[in-house]
């Protein structure tokens, strides 16, 4: 049921889909879709917090064995790197994430407040844990602005790589890094 959310949301916006469509989707009646998620509404809270921030954590990446993972302090770029090769599978996930970080630009939308929130509470998360970074950025606080851009710049590369021409999300992202953690000031740190 809720991946036929996650398609119907991915393709029309949560705005232009509705519990019956789910219903027609998975083969059953309106009622036992409203049954299983409550409304509309809650159907939607399910799929945003336990199918998109499900996968690509710092914590899944801290035992992922991947460079720059730990098992002290683990690289920033390493992780923003992680993150995009997962997003990087799960295209309909990342496209259902664009279209509803869209639609909630209305203070109506369901989820308009998550969404303005979003920079923050990131900051929050991933302060959270402990990065190693380089001297000359100075504490982890110092991070924020950039920390910041990253998140913006790969919702801007995602949102590019579900346009056609297909690119490589990937390659894309690495371009980025170069841009975001310059060597040889990055160096070791990535």
């Amino acid at each position: 049921m809720l991946n036929a959310a996650v398609e119907l949301i991915s393709e029309r916006g949560f705005n232009g889909m509705s519990v019956q469509d789910v219903a027609d989707r998975v083969g059953i009646s309106k009622q036992g879709v409203l049954r299983y998620v409550g409304s509309k509404d809650n159907m939607l809270a399910m799929v945003y917090h336990e199918y998109y921030n499900a996968i690509g954590s710092p914590e899944e990446f801290r035992v992922s064995g991947l460079p720059g993972s730990g098992p002290g302090a683990m690289l920033f770029p390493a992780y923003l790197r992680f993150l995009v090769q997962c997003n990087a599978q799960r295209r309909m996930l990342v496209q259902l994430f664009s279209m509803l970080q869209v639609e909630s630009f209305n203070p109506r939308h369901p989820l308009h407040e998550e969404f303005a929130r979003r920079p923050e509470a990131i900051w929050q998360y991933y302060s959270g844990f402990t990065w190693d970074i380089p001297q000359w950025v100075g504490q982890w606080e110092d991070m924020r602005p950039l920390v910041r851009r990253a998140m913006e710049i790969m919702d801007g590369v995602q949102l590019r790589w579900l346009r056609e021409p297909a690119i490589d999300l990937c390659e894309e992202w690495a371009a980025m890094e170069d841009v975001l953690f310059p060597l040889p000031l990055w160096e070791g740190y990535r």
